[in-house]
Order: C-alpha cells, then sequence, then structure tokens
C-alpha cells in the first residue's frame, strides 16, 4: 500500500484488531514503517511484520491498563491509538436483554474510555499523541434492531470533541471516524440476508483497505485538525 505516513518508529495500538477495518489499519500503519500492536479478544488470523497481538476485552479497564504498561515496557512509546472494537447485538428494544445492552455499551463506548485514561498519561507527559475513534451513521439515522449499538456509538461523538477539547493544551489530536458500509465480519453478521442485499443495491459496500488510506491521514502530522468528525462517502 503506498501511503505518505512515514510511521517509522512510531507505535500504534488498534483495537478490534484481528479482523475489519482495525486489521486493514494495522497493517497499513506496518507498511508505513510503524509497530502496529492489536488488542482484541480475537485471535489474529495470521501474522504479519510489525504487528503483535494482546488478548484484551476493552470492557475490563483493568485488563486495558495492563496491555498499555506491556506496550510501553516493550516499544518505550504510544504515539497513536485507534478505537476499533465494536459489537453490534440485533434485537428489538422490547426484548433486548439488559445484559446484552450494557456489553455493547461497555466494549463500545466504556471501552473507548479506558483506553483513552490508560494512553493519555503518557501521551501528555510527550505532548505528542492521536487518538480516533469509530462512530457509525446508525448514530443519526438509527435502525431497527440497532438501539443499543446506535446509542453507543451516538455518545462518541460528543465524548471525542469534549476530550479534543480537553487534551488540546497538550498537542494531543482526537477525531472521528464515520467509515461507512465497508464489508467486515461484524457487518455481515448484523446485516443478512435480504437487507444486506438491499445495502448492497442501493449503497455500494467497500473493503477494509478503502478507510485505511484516510485512517492514515488523520495519524499523519499533516492531519493538524482536532474534533472533527471525518465521513467517508461511496456508492
Amino acid at each position: 500500500m503506498k501511503t505518505f505516513l512515514d510511521a517509522s518508529g512510531e507505535v500504534l495500538v488498534v483495537t478490534g484488531g484481528s479482523n475489519g477495518i482495525g486489521a486493514a489499519l494495522a497493517r497499513g500503519y506496518a507498511e508505513a514503517g510503524g509497530n502496529s500492536v492489536v488488542f482484541d479478544v480475537v485471535p489474529p488470523t495470521s501474522k504479519i511484520p510489525h504487528v503483535s497481538h494482546l488478548g484484551v476485552d476493552v470492557s475490563d479497564r483493568a485488563a486495558v491498563f495492563a496491555a498499555v504498561e506491556e506496550v510501553l515496557a516493550r516499544h518505550g512509546r504510544i504515539d497513536a491509538l485507534v478505537c476499533a472494537a465494536a459489537v453490534q447485538p440485533r434485537a428489538d428494544v422490547a426484548v433486548t436483554d439488559p445484559l446484552e445492552w450494557r456489553r455493547t455499551l461497555a466494549v463500545n463506548l466504556d471501552g473507548v474510555v479506558w483506553c483513552c485514561q490508560a494512553v493519555l498519561p503518557h501521551m501528555i507527559e510527550r505532548r505528542h499523541g492521536t487518538i480516533l475513534m469509530f462512530s457509525s451513521g446508525l448514530a443519526h439515522a438509527g435502525r431497527a434492531q440497532a438501539s443499543a449499538y446506535a446509542a453507543s456509538k451516538g455518545a462518541l461523538i460528543p465524548f471525542a470533541k469534549s476530550l479534543a477539547a480537553e487534551v488540546a493544551q497538550h498537542r494531543i489530536r482526537v477525531n472521528t471516524v464515520f467509515p461507512g458500509v465497508i464489508d467486515t465480519p461484524q457487518f455481515r453478521a448484523a446485516n443478512q440476508g435480504s437487507e444486506r442485499v438491499h445495502w448492497e443495491a442501493t449503497t455500494g459496500i467497500g473493503l477494509p483497505e478503502d478507510i485505511v488510506g484516510p485512517l492514515l491521514f488523520l495519524l499523519s502530522d499533516a492531519a493538524t485538525m482536532s474534533g472533527s468528525t471525518l465521513e467517508r462517502r461511496h456508492g
């Protein structure tokens, strides 16, 4: 992959990076010269140079903090955090299981907060760092049987803007990405049958690699914005 980002010697932590967008970004960052560390409960399907894996459930705050300390012990730095871990259950509100609701918020929202809390002291000390979060079009439009996912992704937008305002004085940037419709294992699971056909027919569908370029731009020094949202449109 051709990229303008020179990440030589730098370190990216990407949650949910064993497949989908997170995995594509981990590979792209490594190809740009950096070291990618994946936090995921799912083991990777293959080994890639300069991409390592730690078995971390991001909803477990203690596990997140321990993993960040391991990354710092191993690499001595964390330059970027990308929060891609998410779950997307399907259920009507009337019958949503309370544990499933809490699990969705714990991974999609709490997990982002814990990861930010874990890396920020290091980034603040170095006065350097970039954080990216993934929202979703469902945060605005909603969809039947997606209330927990939409609520969690909607909450990330003001959270990211608030965090960006807090850490701007430390030269840390925080932005949110709307990746659009991307063919990932999670998308396939949440959009089965005729609904998936409808999505493809009306909007088209991208590959995880299609969003890597914009993500690498946001991780680069060329992207001076913070508290912004980047939306990938296609179709």
